[in-house]
């Protein structure tokens, strides 16, 4: 199209305004055009390094090499242990106030809402997967990534490959598992306590009638609902680890660079977190 109004322009009886212009329009919606072409590209291939990243560490589960496997476990217990066990005493707090603040809300309106089925589809399809995958992010991602960035600063990485380590089965593939399944067992923590906390809370400081609430629950609350919870918080753990590590490896000699690589593995952990849930629930509940 702009090729044809360009011949038409210098064809016709147009004056030097209309073709400077048309020139002028023809230059710039190139390098727009051309400007989106070089990120959709650059996108697509961070997308498809990311596929490659986690086909690489999930490829070493299967394998299990024989060497380090002291170290392995050792990463993943302190990988737990840091993502999830210390992370209960902000989640906890956290859980208790979402849990009380939404009961509080549609307590007000059971009589035109079923309170039961409500709670649980805001916290255990939707506020619990992604509310731990945030904090987690907050907390795990971005140590992961400038734990890594050091040790590329550092050389460290290079020291295990002259070792005759696997970067990916000493350093990945640890920090995978550990986060993964504190992903899973901080978004079963949330729910509990959100529910069986957040009802206990507003019982005990208000004289909001609750009625039966534990018994609707019971009843809302499918197998599936808890399945559909695990799954995103599996994926989630998985999307986590992987942004953080590939952020983290990006990083190569600079160190001033390992501010913008934390935070870029942050903003792109939330970004794909949230795509993921709404494809996960449009396709379990759609």
């Amino acid at each position: 199209m702009l090729k044809f109004l360009y011949g038409w322009a210098l064809n016709s009886s147009a004056n030097w305004v209309d073709l400077c212009i048309l020139y002028i329009v023809k230059f710039h919606m190139e390098q727009i055009l051309g400007s989106i072409g070089r990120k959709t590209i650059k996108s697509v291939n961070h997308v498809l390094d990311l596929c490659a990243l986690t086909y690489r560490i999930f490829t070493l589960i299967f394998k299990r090499p024989q060497t380090g496997r002291v170290i392995v476990k050792r990463v993943v217990l302190e990988q737990i242990y840091f993502t999830c066990v210390e992370a209960l005493t902000i989640i906890i707090p956290i859980a208790l106030l979402i849990g009380s603040i939404l009961i509080v809300q549609f307590a007000k309106y059971a009589g035109h809402y079923d309170l039961g089925k409500t709670t649980v589809i805001l916290i255990v399809r939707e506020l619990g997967p992604i509310v731990t995958a945030f904090l987690v992010i907050l907390r795990s991602a971005t140590a992961v990534t400038i734990e890594i960035g050091y040790m590329n600063v550092l050389n460290e990485i290079e020291a295990f490959e002259m070792a005759g380590l696997d970067p990916m089965w000493i350093v990945c593939l640890p920090r995978m598992v550990g986060i993964t399944a504190a992903v899973c067992c901080l978004f079963i923590v949330f729910d509990l306590v959100s529910i069986i906390g957040g009802y206990g809370l507003v019982w005990l400081i208000t004289n909001i009638p609750m009625g039966n609430f534990l018994d609707q629950i019971g009843k809302a609350i499918t197998a599936a609902d808890i399945a559909v919870g695990i799954v995103k918080a599996l994926c989630f753990g998985v999307i986590i680890t992987v942004t953080s590590l590939n952020h983290g490896f990006n990083i190569k000699k600079n160190i001033t660079e390992i501010p913008v690589g934390t935070s870029k593995a942050a903003i792109e952990s939330i970004i794909f977190c949230l795509i993921f849930n709404i494809i996960i629930s449009a396709i379990f509940y759609l």
